[in-house]
């Protein structure tokens, strides 16, 4: 993993063991809009996993009916 992917992957975790346990997981998709930015990281970097993990977390919303949004593949 690049620096900024593992920098990336930190914020995201201080998120889930700080703010997480006090606002709940309320997330509209499984799995939580946390661990998909984990996954998206690991699996297309910092970058394109930052693209995707925003967009994901615009759709969380009162609006969007959430339900099963898994990480896309790889491409090679």
């Amino acid at each position: 993993m690049s620096p900024g992917a593992l920098a990336l992957k930190g914020a995201v975790l201080a998120y889930q063991w700080t703010v997480r346990p006090v606002i709940g997981c309320n997330c509209r998709f499984l799995p939580s809009c946390s661990d998909y930015a984990l996954e998206a990281i690991a699996k297309h970097g910092a970058l394109h996993g930052s693209v995707l993990s925003t967009r994901r977390i615009l759709r969380c919303n009162p609006w969007h009916p959430g339900g099963l949004d898994p990480v896309p593949p790889a491409r090679d």
